[in-house]
């Protein structure tokens, strides 16, 4: 990273308000200015960054976000909510359950953001440099900087600017996975302790699914949905939603192969519980992929004649399970220990057979907002760490040379067994 010095200097200039010079309007010598709008909004971004520079070097604040207690109890200030809470938290005529959300996200992210915050700075010296994590930092940190600066929310007209500004931080930050799985790649080489950064990615990632499912909760709770109670379906079909990604996941295989794996779904196809679609759109596109994936590169030589993906669906009172099937020909005895660690990636090695040269660089870049990581061996790790925050699990079962079995569990919220928190 060439030093101390050159760190703070990088640093220095990767954040620091951009300039330009005024140019000349003509030969008359006379010069053309600004106007007064784009200087104010220049002014602004100015501000703002410099509030970033400065908080780089001075994170007492984001310190006591981050280890800030409530006394007596000493409670930690952060509190999950189990989806039950939020599903039966009922909705009142005058609105009130919205400035309730409000008033709880407003408190509750900064601290949240402010751990995150902490968990960058406790990298090793020089990956916590790498310029594409600095730059997840520095998002976090502008997020941390504008959440605490917004005023206590009294009504509903500052709920609005609240929503306009949540909804505008959930896109400055839709490709956060991304970064960070661009970024450990880039300094892959320097990784010594492996555990080091899968706790780090564990945490951080699974802190990141639970504040955009609190975040989308809110903003969902503004629309007039029966079917759901801000993110929580009321009835969720998991025959539905496995057979949407299918579909998306088939088109796929077939822009690239020409074609694509059957998929039958059998088992309890007509349950229906309380859940929440959105880490199940994560999750299911990057498990069905793997299976097609496998399927094609097994039958590269006849690839209009390939078995069938079978997903099976199995309903109780505490949990659900799906299991998704291949004749793939398994994973190799060599790598099983391996598939469940950030960044590796069977993508690298069968990319190298020409037949395989493009799907995978299309494939890295489609699908859901979260699940661009096929290639950078962050698709799996990643959905059991989902899987495990949701109070569930992800394993795996493989025949060398038959295939796959892969069974996500996942407990229901409204179950006998203790829900999750968020």
């Amino acid at each position: 990273c060439g030093g101390v010095g050159g760190v703070l200097l990088r640093l220095c200039l990767f954040l620091a308000p951009v300039t330009k010079t005024v140019s000349p309007m003509s030969s008359t010598g006379s010069r053309r200015f600004r106007s007064t709008s784009s200087m104010q909004g220049f002014s602004e971004l100015a501000r703002e960054r410099s509030k970033t520079v400065t908080s780089f070097y001075n994170q007492s604040t984001i310190d006591v976000s981050a280890e800030k207690v409530r006394s007596p109890d000493f409670i930690p200030a952060s509190v999950r909510l189990t989806l039950a809470t939020l599903l039966y938290s009922g909705k009142s005529p005058d609105g009130h359950h919205i400035l309730s959300s409000a008033k709880y996200l407003h408190k509750e992210l900064p601290v949240r953001i402010a751990h995150r915050i902490k968990g960058f700075r406790s990298l090793p010296f020089i990956i916590g440099c790498n310029p594409t994590i600095l730059q997840v930092h520095e998002l976090y940190i502008r997020a941390y900087q504008v959440l605490s600066d917004f005023p206590l929310i009294k009504d509903q007209d500052e709920d609005r600017r609240f929503c306009k500004l949540v909804h505008q931080l959930l896109d400055d930050h839709k490709d956060v996975v991304t970064m960070l799985a661009q970024g450990f790649r880039e300094c892959r080489r320097h990784i010594q302790d492996e555990s080091i950064i899968r706790n780090f990615l564990d945490t951080t990632l699974c802190s990141r699914l639970g504040i955009r499912m609190l975040a989308t909760h809110h903003l969902a709770l503004h629309e007039d949905n029966p079917d759901f109670v801000g993110i929580i379906c009321r009835r969720l079909s998991p025959k539905k939603i496995i057979e949407k990604w299918v579909d998306f996941s088939r088109r796929l295989s077939e822009h690239q192969y020409g074609n694509a794996p059957r998929v039958r779904i059998n088992g309890h196809v007509a349950a229906r519980f309380p859940f929440i679609p959105l880490p199940l759109d994560y999750i299911l596109p990057e498990l069905l992929k793997n299976a097609m994936r496998a399927t094609m590169e097994s039958h590269l030589d006849t690839p209009y004649n390939v078995p069938d993906v079978v997903v099976t669906i199995a309903n109780n009172d505490t949990d659900f399970v799906i299991r998704i099937s291949d004749r793939g020909g398994g994973i190799p005895h060599k790598i099983i220990d391996k598939v469940m660690d950030y960044h590796f990636s069977t993508a690298e090695e069968s990319a190298q057979d020409p037949r395989m040269s493009n799907f995978f660089n299309n494939i890295t870049n489609s699908g859901n907002q979260s699940s661009p990581m096929h290639g950078f061996g962050f698709g799996l790790p990643t959905s059991r760490a989902y899987a495990e925050y949701l109070g569930g699990s992800l394993s795996i079962q493989s025949m060398q040379g038959i295939g796959t079995d892969v069974y996500l569990r996942l407990r229901h919220i409204d179950g006998k067994g203790e829900s999750f928190r968020v």
